[in-house]
């Protein structure tokens, strides 16, 4: 019972996460300002970072966890580096 139950709810969750990706990029593409496409780029890292930890749970392999850290991190600097540049013009002082 309890083996069903977590496959619905990672079904479930994988599609909502599917939903929240389809809308951040389409924030990103039609973002009006350079702020919302970097909103946009900032949901859609942390969303398909929290996909790749559904999936990870779905298939019991560790990779997928390793690869999610990865992406955060990454997701992270990315958005610190362009909100600098939308602040000061430069990113490196």
């Amino acid at each position: 019972m309890s083996a069903v139950i977590l496959a619905l709810a990672v079904t479930v969750a994988q599609l909502a996460l599917a939903a929240a990706m389809a809308l951040a990029l389409w924030r990103m593409v039609r973002g009006p300002r350079a702020q919302d496409r970097v909103l946009g780029l900032d949901a859609l890292y942390v969303s398909s970072m929290l996909q790749l930890l559904v999936f990870g749970i779905r298939t019991g392999n560790t990779v997928y966890f390793e690869s999610s850290l990865v992406i955060g991190v990454l997701g992270f600097v990315a958005t610190v580096a362009l909100a600098k540049f939308l602040m000061r013009g430069e990113v490196i002082e």
